[in-house]
């Protein structure tokens, strides 16, 4: 009975030890937002009392310095964390009930993680864990082609402002998992991951390829596909698919004649040694011929990404300049043809013209009401002088689209083309030995036309223009 104050009685007593007696919660999942958007981390005293009077703080690993701190009803800066300085604030709409929240503002990749939510009240105090989970949902996926590897195509796919480090799945069109051939995750001052994942396409039967890139936390996802047309993929030598064939039979067959031989009588045997030799040298001659035939097709069937860069800064003003040219008067577009193909072409080859292999290059168009794309030839003649320039192009004018070939301004061919959606980026395909140049609508994956009538008999240069041209059919 010493235990007692003399001015106390037991059941005043007893009454502040109940009072005095309180859990903390919080929330049974973890809290998840976007990055850059704001969170609000709550938690609750059990039983429901007013928090007012208490101490509240709110800290990560240690308690001190805090994430927000709240004493004697109003925060307290002294202790807080440089990096919570202007982004946090107390919620304390319900802090007579003893609900409170932590609002951050504008959430960091270093805000995720867990929170301490901490409560004092004299000698008493609890506490609770809150977990954040901080979203970033990348850029979408930037697809393209690398050029040729390993008997196929090496396919590219590229993201920024992702976190935590998501996870990358390649699929084909019946949705059919591929396996990457490499992947890279780098992480920017800001926490944010950049990737990067390659992938090596051996059937040219697939058409499409797609790169799925997925935040780990919320599941959510972006996508995009590539278009690889077939004619891009190395051609095999019918040669290598006949012998992979023809040999394992040829050996076993050879491998039961000299068994055979050598189990009836030793003449045979003799016999079988000279046509195994017969076989192996006719068997080395078909390799060299393979070896020869091989060298040949692959030479002719190498695909390069070609050098070309796009002057973009030509090409975003003259398309945002478009509407204040249609008003410009007529005396003012008397330039001839010749300034708007050598002037005006926003396509630079770092090399000398193609004059053979297989190339390709991406364009791309975007909204553009206007343009003009493909590629033109420089002629040679037998004195060596040079020729007219040839243009084999597609163009659109509004919502029209054809192919021209045409020189000196006259048209051999004119086709329209029926396209109904604007292609976004278009793949210009050179085979100068197959005298072959093809347009592929790379977001909608089709093939939209190609030049193969004439032969080719000069250097090859990338064109492209952000207008049609002017002439006379």
């Amino acid at each position: 009975l010493g235990f007692f104050s003399p001015s106390l009685s037991a059941p005043s007593c007893l009454f502040m030890l109940m009072s005095s007696g309180f859990s903390v919660k919080g929330p049974v999942e973890p809290t998840m937002v976007l990055l850059g958007t704001d969170a609000t981390l709550p938690c609750q005293l059990s039983p429901e009392q007013n928090a007012a009077h208490m101490h509240i703080r709110w800290y990560r690993t240690q308690p001190s310095p805090a994430v927000f701190v709240y004493q004697n009803g109003q925060e307290q800066s002294g202790e807080q964390m440089l990096e919570y300085r202007g982004r946090t604030e107390l919620v304390t709409d319900s802090i007579s009930k003893g609900g409170v929240a932590l609002l951050i503002q504008h959430v960091r990749a270093s805000d995720g993680g867990q929170y301490r939510c901490h409560f004092k009240d004299g000698h008493s105090s609890q506490e609770a864990v809150v977990e954040l989970h901080v979203i970033g949902l990348g850029s979408v996926p930037r697809v393209h082609m690398m050029g040729p590897e390993d008997g196929g195509i090496q396919v590219l796919c590229s993201s920024d402002g992702w976190f935590p480090k998501p996870r990358v799945q390649w699929s084909d069109m019946m949705g059919v998992k591929l396996q990457s051939l490499s992947e890279s995750h780098i992480q920017d001052e800001d926490g944010l991951f950049h990737v990067e994942a390659s992938l090596v396409v051996t059937d040219s039967s697939l058409g499409n390829v797609t790169c799925s890139i997925q935040n780990p936390l919320s599941g959510q996802e972006k996508v995009s596909a590539v278009f690889l047309p077939e004619p891009f993929f190395p051609r095999m030598s019918p040669w290598k698919t006949a012998l992979a064939g023809t040999v394992p039979v040829l050996v076993l067959l050879l491998t039961g004649i000299s068994y055979i031989g050598w189990r009836e009588h030793q003449a045979k045997e003799r016999e079988v040694k000279k046509r195994k030799k017969e076989s192996q040298e006719r068997d080395q001659m078909k390799n060299e011929k393979e070896k020869a035939l091989n060298a040949k097709d692959w030479k002719k069937a190498l695909l390069y990404p070609a050098p070309v860069t796009v002057d973009q800064e030509i090409f975003h003003k003259n398309n945002s300049d478009s509407k204040r040219k249609e008003n410009v008067k007529e005396e003012t577009q008397d330039l001839s043809l010749r300034d708007k193909r050598e002037d005006c072409n926003l396509i630079t080859l770092k090399q000398e013209g193609f004059s053979s292999g297989k190339h390709y290059w991406e364009v791309a168009i975007r909204d553009t009401d206007e343009w003009t794309l493909g590629i033109y030839e420089k002629p040679q003649t037998a004195v060596g002088y040079l020729q007219d320039k040839k243009f084999r192009v597609i163009e659109k004018k509004g919502h029209e689209y054809r192919a021209l070939t045409y020189c000196s301004e006259n048209i051999s061919l004119q086709k329209c083309l029926p396209i109904k959606k604007c292609p976004q980026n278009i793949v210009i395909f050179l085979d100068y030995e197959d005298n072959d140049i093809s347009f592929y609508d790379m977001t909608e994956g089709t093939h939209i036309f190609s030049f193969t009538q004439a032969s080719f008999s000069g250097s090859l240069y990338p064109y492209f223009n952000l207008k049609s041209m002017k002439l006379s059919s």
